[in-house]
């Protein structure tokens, strides 16, 4: 069982899944401040120091708080602003593998248009060798038809 696992766990899909897992992760860290630390404070900029973080709309009356930290401490809270901020890391990362997807597929496309490499000189010497080997072959003789049976006799 331990020999299977091994097999399995260094298998190239598996290892491949697993870097593609946490560059997935470290990516998301990236995405996550990019929103928080540029964009964010950007739009909050453009829109009169507007902040998505703290946009909540309290769902009992004994939240009074004016901030979300401190009115998820007072009671149940719709933190509407924090599905703002969150789709909008949604976008800005569907945006980048997108073009990603995008780059990688003309890369491929590229690679399909280009015409076959020239045979090294290995390759044109036995290709040579086979023209000449199959010429000096006999023609194949016609394949012999069987006798068709006798009729019976009466």
């Amino acid at each position: 069982m331990l020999k299977e696992f091994k097999e399995f766990a260094v298998r190239g899909n598996v290892v491949d899944l697993a870097v593609g897992v946490i560059i997935g992760a470290a990516f998301g860290n990236i995405v996550t401040s990019l929103v928080g630390d540029v964009f964010m404070p950007i739009i909050g900029a453009v829109t009169g120091g507007l902040d998505f973080s703290n946009y909540f709309v309290p769902l009992s009356k004994s939240v009074t708080a004016a901030n979300l930290a401190d009115a998820k401490k007072q009671g149940a809270v719709l933190a509407y602003g924090s599905f703002i901020t969150i789709a909008i890391n949604f976008i800005i990362v569907a945006g980048v593998l997108f073009l990603v997807v995008r780059g990688i597929n003309a890369l491929r496309r590229a690679e399909a248009g280009k015409p076959p490499a020239a045979p090294t000189k290995t390759e044109a010497l036995l290709m040579e060798i086979r023209d000449l080997l199959a010429s000096e072959r006999p023609a194949p003789r016609p394949p012999v038809t069987p006798a068709p049976p006798a009729p019976p006799s009466a």
